[in-house]
């Protein structure tokens, strides 16, 4: 029987040779490729066609997993991406089922949900993680609505870029937009957040879980 062919993506080597051992332990799963940030996710993705992407969301470089998946997607519907990351939030896990994910898990929980999960996403199901479930669950529970919930992929993405101090070339350079473009996507952010200043976007960042409140400083 093939393997199932999987694509790593995430910016730290260490990590990466860990989730290689992990998944190479088991006798169906063969890692193809491993990238570091998006513009390699998406090179790796077209020179190998995985079957299934474990992506990271937080990479080198401007451009987030978030936005690596959306890329993936938009070259191949039928790609299959597994988020694998330390962020739990619920508003972090809608955005990547919205830009394309097949899966949502976290670095916390156990290795064999790990494995569990790239298995599942091959076969075309969704994988979500106990505790990000338990995050959807309490939102809605709380009858809560994030104030993220009407910003797309790429609007959310660029959330995230400005509130972690990238400036407006920065974000044109990461995501191939103009300098105009992240400007107008900047305004349409702060109008539909409800938002007056730059702050106040940071505020709703952290309190999203888009970016950590102890982040290193650019």
């Amino acid at each position: 029987m093939k393997p199932v062919s999987v694509l790593l993506v995430d910016d730290h080597p260490v990590v990466r040779e860990g989730y290689r051992r992990l998944l190479e332990r088991q006798k169906n799963f063969a890692v193809v490729a491993e990238a570091e940030d998006a513009a390699a996710a998406y090179q790796a993705y077209r020179d190998h066609s995985p079957d299934v992407v474990v992506m990271d969301l937080s990479l080198r470089g401007g451009a987030g997993g978030l936005e690596a998946v959306r890329h993936i997607r938009q070259w191949d519907k039928r790609a299959r991406i597994l988020v694998f990351t330390m962020h739990s939030a619920a508003a972090y896990a809608l955005k990547a089922f919205e830009a394309g994910a097949s899966g949502f898990i976290t670095k916390g929980g156990e290795a064999s949900e790990l494995v569990r999960a790239v298995g599942l996403v091959a076969r075309g199901g969704r994988a979500l993680g106990d505790d990000v479930a338990r995050e959807i669950a309490a939102e809605r529970l709380a009858d809560g609505r994030s104030p993220l919930a009407d910003l797309g992929p790429r609007e959310t993405e660029i959330l995230r870029l400005v509130a972690s101090g990238h400036t407006t070339e920065d974000i044109a350079d990461a995501l191939h937009l103009s300098p105009k473009t992240v400007q107008n996507y900047h305004y349409q952010i702060k109008s539909k957040v409800g938002a007056r200043t730059d702050a106040h976007l940071v505020w709703l960042a952290l309190g999203a879980g888009l970016v950590a409140a102890d982040a290193p400083p650019l």
